[in-house]
Order: structure tokens, then C-alpha cells, then sequence
């Protein structure tokens, strides 16, 4: 069991908001069922004991990036559901007014920087934000989440290198699936374990069961805390798994029934995290019961919102659109 254990209090919080995005996925998954979510839809589910224990360190003003599987990321940093939800349907109301759709939330205010539908696209931006902090000398922290398939892209050696060079207020979060896109991570690397390539930068690389948010809060601690002294970015690799396809509707052809259901059945991030905070009688099966029927009513709420927003109007097609002419 980890040394850093959270506080009652915040234990309960990230059981919380584990829920929050199961849930918010699942819902998700069943309005484009549905046809009612534009664009294409990939589901954090499986993963939540990533993001949520590492946000927990994190304050307001501290930055993250996401990937294209960015709604547990906005979640776990505390962005509103509700506009997401009206986002994931075209509305108005949602963070990007409706035109950015499910890769393209960003909520400033809670320091999340943006999902992003390029692999590897968060790395220049969470670097950038790091190299910020250092300047103004505020103390904040950027964490750069991104799965293991931008491990091979070049964004990221570039990033990690000059994070290093420089000693960035950055964490470098990997959130190893086992699967980039429909590729399994061993078929295209010989170095499975992203955590081992921190030594070439002279950067620690630590490496976590992801599915375990005890395990994950206690790294993510100390990684955050060293980037706060000023010491440089780490390499902190969680090992875990996505539950459903790449991307909804994904058939799953390159994986077994029976590889999805061990993880599944035996390794669900919440599950275990429920298990302990039962067991240690920090939350009781009837707070446990209220915990989850609170997000479903939040969730359901999130739902009438978006489909009461309107969508944008054709004045907006314009809008927030950016041009640069060269002389």
C-alpha cells in the first residue's frame, strides 16, 4: 500500500470524480448511439485512476494538456460537465460554442489548456506553459498527459529535452493503454516500458500501476512537489488500459474478449479504489450508493442542458477564426 495516502477527504473527492467520468463517458457513448453527439467520441473509461489522483495535487492555476481522449482529463481538473456535454452535441452553449466538438475542450479558468486530436500535440504547448511559470517565477506546474503511441513521435523527445536542459516545472504524464489507436505498443517498439527512456534525458522516470489511484497520487505527489522546487520535469508512466475501443464503434478485432475482460473484471481503477475506502470505513456502502446516485443526477442533468442549448447560428461560422497574412 503507498506511503502518501490521501486525506479522508480527499479520497472521497477522487472516488468522486472517478465516477464522474465513468459515468459522463457512459452517457456519452449512449447519446452518439443515439446520434446525438457530433463527431467522433473516444472514451476515457478504464483510465480513471490516471488523471483524477494526478489533478488532485494540482491547483486551479496549475496547467494540464490533454490527447484525443481528453473528457476524463477535463473532468479530473475540474471542468463543467454540463458545458461539455452541450459541446459533445454541437450546442452553443458548450466550451467551444459548439465547434469544436469532443478533442477540442479547453476551460482556462481551471488551468486545462486543451484536448487535442494530434498525437503528441500537447507536449510544445505544456512545455511552453512550464517555461511561462518559470519566467514569472509563480510556482505553478504544467503536466503534459499523453498516451504511449506519442511516445514515438518526435514532440516528445523534443519537449523532454529541453524540460530537462532547462529544469521545467513539468510532468510528463504517460498514460500507457498497451494500444496506440488499433496497434499493440509491443508491435512497434522493442522498449515497452516508457519510464526507462527518462535516463537519457537526466530526468527521473518513475513507473506506476495505473490502475491503482493510490499508487498514482502517491508518484504524481512527488513529481509535482520536485517541479515545484524548481528541480525539473519527470517521466511518470502509468501502466493501464482502455475498456472500450479506440473510439466508439471500434470493433476491437486486434484484441481478445478475454484479454479486455481480465482487465475489466479484475483491474478496474474504481472498483479497487472502492474496495479500500469501504474497507477502511471512509466511505460507508450507503455514502458509496448516495456518491454514485449524486453523479447519474449530475450526469442526466448535463444531458437537459445540452439538449435544451441551441446551436450555433450561421453568424458564428466565422467566429474565433484566426489569419495571418504575410507580406
Amino acid at each position: 500500500m503507498p506511503v502518501d495516502i490521501p486525506s479522508a477527504e480527499t479520497l472521497k473527492e477522487i472516488y468522486t470524480r472517478m465516477w464522474r467520468i465513468r459515468l459522463f463517458e457512459e452517457q456519452a457513448e449512449y447519446q452518439s448511439s443515439q446520434g446525438k453527439v457530433m463527431g467522433a467520441l473516444h472514451t476515457y473509461i478504464g483510465e480513471e485512476g490516471v488523471a483524477v489522483p494526478v489533478c488532485a495535487h494540482l491547483h486551479d492555476t496549475d496547467y494540464i494538456t490533454s490527447t484525443h481522449r481528453g473528457h476524463g482529463h477535463c473532468i479530473a481538473k475540474g471542468a463543467d460537465i454540463r458545458r461539455m456535454m452541450a459541446e459533445l452535441f454541437g450546442r452553443a452553449t458548450g466550451y467551444c460554442k459548439g465547434k469544436g466538438g469532443s478533442m477540442h475542450i479547453a476551460d482556462f479558468t481551471v488551468g486545462m489548456l486543451g484536448a487535442n486530436g494530434i498525437v503528441a500535440g500537447g507536449f510544445g504547448l505544456a512545455t511552453g506553459a512550464g517555461w511561462a511559470a518559470q519566467l514569472r517565477q509563480s510556482g505553478q506546474v504544467a503536466v503534459c498527459f499523453f498516451g504511449d503511441g506519442a511516445a514515438n513521435r518526435g514532440p516528445f523527445h523534443e519537449n523532454i529535452n529541453i524540460g530537462a536542459v532547462w529544469k521545467l516545472p513539468v510532468v510528463y504524464v504517460c498514460e500507457n493503454n498497451q494500444y496506440a489507436q488499433w496497434t499493440a505498443q509491443k508491435d512497434v517498439t522493442l522498449v515497452t516500458d516508457i519510464a526507462n527512456w527518462a535516463p537519457s534525458y537526466g530526468i527521473p522516470g518513475v513507473q506506476v500501476d495505473g490502475m491503482d489511484a493510490l499508487a498514482v497520487y502517491e508518484a504524481a505527489g512527488e513529481a509535482i512537489a520536485r517541479a515545484r522546487r524548481g528541480e525539473g520535469p519527470t517521466l511518470l508512466e502509468c501502466k493501464t488500459y482502455r475498456f472500450h475501443g479506440h473510439n466508439f464503434g471500434d470493433p476491437q478485432m486486434y484484441r481478445t474478449r478475454d484479454e479486455i475482460a481480465d482487465w475489466v473484471d479484475k483491474r478496474d481503477p474504481i472498483k479497487r479504489l472502492a474496495a479500500y475506502v469501504l474497507e477502511a470505513g471512509i466511505i460507508s456502502p450507503e455514502e458509496d450508493q448516495a456518491i454514485q446516485q449524486q453523479v447519474a443526477e449530475a450526469i442526466h442533468e448535463a444531458v437537459r442542458f445540452a439538449e435544451s442549448s441551441p446551436y450555433p447560428t450561421p453568424d458564428e461560422l466565422h467566429k474565433d477564426i484566426y489569419s495571418y497574412e504575410y507580406a
